[in-house]
């Protein structure tokens, strides 16, 4: 066995020539999945049939993925044989074609993910089969308690246990680590995991990613919490419904994010947290996630009761989507609008303060002593006082120490063509002008952007700023925007 050195992420990946006694004699083809063993160990593999000469016809080369799964020692020999078919592709199969399926036959699918007996292929038909309506409200509390029930679950003790969410859609919505650093800094538990950016140029974890360290275990998060009340982390090293974690990645590239699903992956990850209150905002626009009120009600309905099945107390709030909040968009300018607003900078974007704001209060009221309006006013204090950041900081050295974000090599001005007024803000495009010049990969790369609806612009004067480090994407980026006028409309004529 050889070593590829090729990244296939989670999918094991095998390498056979196409002259291969083995695969000569099993009949293997391109795709076919296979078993493979060795010292003891053995997982399933999807073949990859080589036509070069960089591979001889006695070798098998295997991708980061599986050589992580069978670990080999040097010279090591391998038995293959072909995979036998996952016993959840019937049920995989029942829900493509619309039945309607219970917890345990989630719990079985699951189980078959994270096993890697289903393949990427297999993975995105569950995923597009449960998109859009095609999962009941039955389905969707069955999927969240198969979720749990297949990972990790804290238990933080007596007491509330506070956490907030959004759903998505709006660029440089950051307010978080904001909101986590006030509720802590007023006594409160609040230990947050996040996931890393789907489809959008930054993710929570991300952008805390930029500033301190995330990737912590299980006994680092739970040191960190104990000892500051809350922290900032990613939940991929956790195992927090560690099934949602394969379904992103089969997500982020078909740029799907199905409610039922979505609703899944948010409270499995809060109830396997531990979590018992729970905030989760719903930002509506033309170009957010949630496009209307409509939608927006149906999908809160759809939380408040799966909460209730999973016994947690849920709070909604829906807020403006109809255009970003913030400054930056992107990991490390995302990171810069967090600081200036703990550190109460004249400079720093009011829009995310007064959301964050909004948003830490509506947490604090989730608590059955609170009473209206008495949690913003408590929020405001912590933040105003310098409190919430002194507890970011400590958050920060709690995970390994704090940095400040990093700047991009390269940035230009996407300019006005006209004189006139911003009309509309097209979130999505404007984030996907982000992702091009390099985000989230890129930490430092994204788009400032410090226009709102109904400001003035005079012809050759910024629109946004892109950030990349290499010319190349830079330059990709701002093609992208010139082909596409709409991202910022212009109402033209004078003031």
């Amino acid at each position: 066995m050889r070593r590829a050195g090729i990244d296939t992420y989670r999918q094991p990946v095998l390498y056979l020539h196409r002259d291969c006694p083995v695969c000569r004699a099993e009949g293997f083809a391109a795709l076919t999945r296979v078993r493979i063993g060795s010292g003891g160990r053995d997982t399933v593999a999807v073949l990859n049939v080589v036509t070069g000469d960089w591979l001889g016809a006695h070798e098998a080369a295997l991708s980061e993925a599986a050589w992580q799964a069978l670990r080999p020692e040097p010279g090591a020999l391998a038995e293959f044989a072909h995979a036998d078919p996952a016993e959840s592709c019937s049920l995989l199969r029942a829900k493509v074609y619309g039945a309607r399926l219970g917890e345990q036959d989630f719990a079985a699918v699951l189980r078959d993910v994270l096993a890697a007996r289903l393949s990427d292929i297999e993975l995105a038909a569950f995923v597009t089969a449960c998109a859009g309506d095609r999962m009941d409200l039955d389905e969707c509390i069955a999927l969240t308690r198969a979720m749990v029930a297949v990972g990790d679950r804290l238990d933080w003790g007596a007491g509330p246990v506070l956490d907030k969410h959004c759903v998505g859609g709006l660029p440089g919505n950051r307010t978080t680590p904001i909101i986590v650093s006030i509720v802590a800094a007023l006594g409160y538990r609040i230990p947050k995991t996040s996931s890393r950016a789907i489809t959008s140029p930054a993710g929570t974890a991300d952008v805390m990613a930029t500033m301190t360290a995330v990737d912590l275990n299980l006994g680092e998060l739970r040191r960190v919490v104990e000892r500051e009340g809350g922290c900032l982390a990613s939940g991929g090293r956790i195992r927090l419904s560690p099934a949602d974690d394969m379904f992103i990645q089969v997500e982020r590239p078909l740029d799907i994010d199905s409610g039922g699903q979505m609703v899944a992956s948010i409270l499995s990850k809060k109830a396997a947290a531990g979590s018992t209150h729970v905030l989760i905002d719903i930002p509506v626009g033309a170009t957010a996630k949630i496009r209307t009120p409509a939608a927006a009600d149906a999908i809160a309905r759809r939380l408040t009761l799966v909460g209730e099945a999973m016994g947690l107390r849920v709070g909604i709030r829906l807020s403006d989507g109809r255009q970003p909040v913030g400054w930056g968009i992107g990991p490390a300018l995302e990171a810069r609008d967090v600081l200036a607003v703990l550190r109460c900078a004249p400079d720093a974007p009011r829009d995310l303060r007064e959301r964050a704001l909004d948003i830490a209060g509506a947490v604090l009221e989730l608590l059955p002593e609170s009473r209206p309006g008495r949690g913003r006013e408590a929020a405001t204090v912590a933040l105003d006082s310098g409190a919430a950041l002194e507890k970011f900081m400590a958050i920060c050295e709690a995970q390994g120490g704090f940095r400040e974000p990093g700047k991009a090599r390269f940035a230009r001005a996407f300019v006005s063509p006209t004189t006139g007024r911003v009309a509309c803000i097209n979130n999505r495009l404007l984030a996907r002008v982000a992702k091009l010049a390099g985000a989230p990969n890129d930490p430092t790369a994204g788009v400032v952007c410090t226009l709102r609806e109904g400001d003035p612009i005079d012809t050759g004067a910024p629109l946004f700023v892109v950030h990349a480090e290499a010319e190349g994407e830079l330059a990709y980026a701002l093609n992208y925007a010139a082909g596409h006028a709409d991202i910022l409309a212009i109402r033209s004529g004078p003031e």
